[in-house]
């Protein structure tokens, strides 16, 4: 009936738990540099579960944040270390993508401290420069802002390869971004830089519906990869915060979630995934679930 892009889920919680290491505010970088088999472990569980895109484990290997603990010397280190584990699980599995994950300069969630848009792309472009060519399409994730977005899009773009723009919304009104910013004033930024896809993830599943129906106005491929969060707490606001801080919903069990983001793809989504606490049996029932409707995994 349709072709669906099924992207993983979680992949710096999933690293974190495997690990059973105590969170830092390095999140999955530290785990990777601790324990970097398990980046691979992690995607190879992801396409088991019928994934067809591999996200890689970038999110965070930002300057900015490797340099608040003295670790920037390690960029180009771990961005090798992500973009291998992820393009070599792929071609072990024989198909499917790695997207490049870039997270938001700074902190989750804290578009107010996050630079403006033209500093955040100078920032961007050795992040976007290190990925491009190497993965097969580059996915901005957890934007919170519409200037957030406009910095990122201002870097990827022009890098001659897809572009996916995720952004995030208010746990409690999907029709605004985290920035309190109404969800429909991202048109303007999507006519401008055309990514290949809108997105929306890292928020509750249940605030996920009223976004989709804003951005399926874009005009653009649509989707979304939800979180399993309670909440986010004031605690992970706070500088340097780590993923403790946050708690993970015990209801949210892989058929709670396949039944929310089956009706996401009844509103014409044609990507879904998970996001933080979604993990691979989630991923595996909503492979299921897409599958036994009729539909096709690409």
């Amino acid at each position: 009936m349709t072709a669906i892009t099924l992207l993983d889920g979680s992949i710096g919680q999933e690293l974190v738990k495997r690990s059973g290491d105590r969170a830092t505010p390095l999140w999955s970088t530290q785990v990777m540099i601790e324990h970097p088999d398990l980046v691979r472990e992690v995607h190879d569980a992801y396409f088991a579960a019928g994934a067809s895109v591999a996200t890689t484990n970038t999110y965070a290997v930002l300057r900015d944040r490797l340099a608040r603990v003295g670790q920037e010397d390690k960029l180009g280190a771990l961005m090798d270390a992500a973009i291998t584990a992820a393009c070599a699980a792929r071609d072990a599995h024989g198909s499917g993508r790695v997207a490049g994950a870039i997270g938001p300069l700074i902190a989750s969630y804290r578009p107010d401290i996050c630079p403006p848009a033209d500093k955040a792309a100078l920032l961007y472009a050795e992040t976007v420069q290190a990925l491009a060519g190497r993965v097969d399409l580059l996915l901005l994730e957890t934007m919170s802002s519409v200037d957030q977005a406009e910095g990122a899009l201002r870097a990827a773009t022009g890098q001659g390869m897809p572009v996916w723009l995720a952004a995030t919304v208010m746990d409690e009104d999907g029709t605004r971004l985290r920035s309190g910013e109404p969800l429909g004033d991202l048109a303007p930024v999507v006519a401008r830089h055309a990514p290949d896809t809108v997105l929306i993830n890292c928020t509750r599943p249940e605030a996920v519906a009223p976004a989709l129906d804003i951005i399926a106005g874009f005009g653009k491929p649509f989707g979304a990869y939800a979180n399993g969060f309670t909440r986010i707490t004031d605690g992970f606001l706070k500088d340097a915060p780590t993923v403790d801080a946050l708690e993970q919903r015990p209801e949210m069990t892989p058929a709670a979630y396949a039944d929310i983001a089956m009706g996401w793809l009844a509103q014409g989504a044609s990507i879904l995934g998970g996001c933080c606490e979604v993990g691979p049996d989630h991923i595996a029932e909503l492979a299921r679930r897409i599958t036994g409707a009729g539909h096709t995994i690409v």
